[in-house]
């Protein structure tokens, strides 16, 4: 369980562009991801702690999907640079890099952890998908899944003071 801290950053919106990353996601692990910019991966709060996290994501104009999303050094493979990968519970026909990824991050699943196998990780990442899957189909986050933050244009469009989620502070 995160710190309260970490809780009461959530939810978190977050949007820029897709950019390349390391390149694993797709062709080592078999589980692509989409990656912010280190301008929007600096825009995190202070206390929301490093781990995988779960919520919605939209890319340019199209459907809000479910996510999975992994935010810090992934300790597996001993990052230097933190970083924010976004998992989308969708198969897309082709890469989407330079559209833009729109993402709320509403709950905490576990810690970042090293593993002792590439096969470990994938087991660990597809154990994280299949939890997000379920939980996103709470009632309880189906506002933030339709909520006004994927529809609007600018930043100050999105008005979170009337969203009250489990373990939120809002």
């Amino acid at each position: 369980m995160p710190a309260t801290k970490t809780l009461g950053c959530l939810p978190f919106f977050a949007k820029g562009i897709v950019v390349k990353g390391f390149g694993r996601g797709s062709k080592e692990l078999g589980i692509p991801t989409a990656n912010y910019t280190s301008e929007v991966v600096e825009t995190l709060p202070n206390d929301l702690e490093t781990g995988i996290y779960y919520g919605y994501a939209k890319v340019d104009g199209g459907p809000v999907y479910k996510m999975v999303m992994s935010i810090g050094w992934n300790p597996f493979y001993k990052n230097v640079k933190k970083s924010m990968e976004t998992h989308i519970l969708h198969n897309f026909e082709s890469d989407f890099y330079g559209s833009m990824l729109k993402t709320c991050i509403i709950n905490y699943i576990r810690p970042e952890q090293s593993y002792e196998s590439l096969d470990a990780l994938i087991d660990a990442i597809k154990s994280d998908i299949a939890y997000a899957d379920t939980q996103l189909d709470l009632p309880e986050y189906s506002a933030l899944q339709t909520h006004s933050f994927f529809n609007a244009e600018k930043p100050q469009d999105v008005n979170t003071s009337e969203l009250i989620l489990p373990g939120s502070s809002l």
